[in-house]
């Protein structure tokens, strides 16, 4: 139950991450007075990304594993 638990809340993390992008993406951009992208973008997409991309590996599931990681060569790049 505890490592289930654990990866849960691992998974929420990464989501967690992946989300703030887009809030701060907005705060960034309302800051600026035009549409922006930041580096806090990037870095919230890579945490999230490779949080989730782990979870998905973990629970083997390949449709998230591959959306996940092809977005990992984007958010590595820039």
């Amino acid at each position: 139950f505890l490592h289930h638990s654990l990866w849960l809340i691992f998974g929420f993390i990464g989501q967690f991450f992946f989300s703030m992008r887009f809030i701060w993406q907005w705060l960034a951009s309302e800051k600026q007075r035009k549409s922006i992208i930041s580096i806090g973008f990037w870095y919230f997409s890579l945490g999230g990304g490779i949080c989730l991309s782990i979870y998905a590996i973990h629970l083997g599931d390949p449709v998230i594993i591959l959306g996940q990681i092809s977005g990992l060569f984007v958010y590595f790049r820039n």
